[in-house]
């Protein structure tokens, strides 16, 4: 299976420059753990809730100043759309992470594939067994 057949197609992209609050509240409406960042129309990093929290408000960091470019994630992990879930469960495990930009070959961002993805639309026991035992490592 591929990842583009079970992956989320409604992305949000973050700004660099925008505040953290401006990113939760991105976060919150549209309900998403993750939001990818570009900037001059590539994929540069990603932010979650959890580098909100722990890598700003945690250490007392103004979520109305900092920005986003100051808690995010570098050395973005991702997958192609055409690449099997497989393959797309190998880097999660790998980097231990529970969502995954989806880009196309042109390395435009064109959705995220979650765990919940591989759980609810149709991977296989072996592959989302895979993805579980990795990313839950340490």
């Amino acid at each position: 299976m591929q990842v583009r057949e079970i992956m989320t197609d409604e992305v949000q992209l973050a700004e660099p420059t925008m505040t953290l609050r401006d990113a939760a509240v991105l976060m919150r409406d549209g309900d998403f753990g993750i939001l990818p960042v570009g900037e001059n129309d590539r994929l540069i990093g990603t932010i979650t809730d959890r580098d909100i929290t722990v890598r700003a408000v945690a250490e007392g960091r103004d979520p109305t100043r900092t920005t986003v470019r100051d808690a995010m994630s570098d050395g973005v992990r991702y997958c192609f759309d055409d690449q099997t879930t497989e393959e797309a469960v190998e880097v999660m495990s790998s980097a231990q992470i529970r969502r995954l930009p989806v880009l196309d070959r042109e390395k435009r961002l064109v959705g995220i594939v979650a765990i919940g993805d591989l759980a609810t639309k149709g991977s296989d026991e072996y592959t989302l067994t895979e993805a579980l035992s990795g990313v839950s490592e340490h």
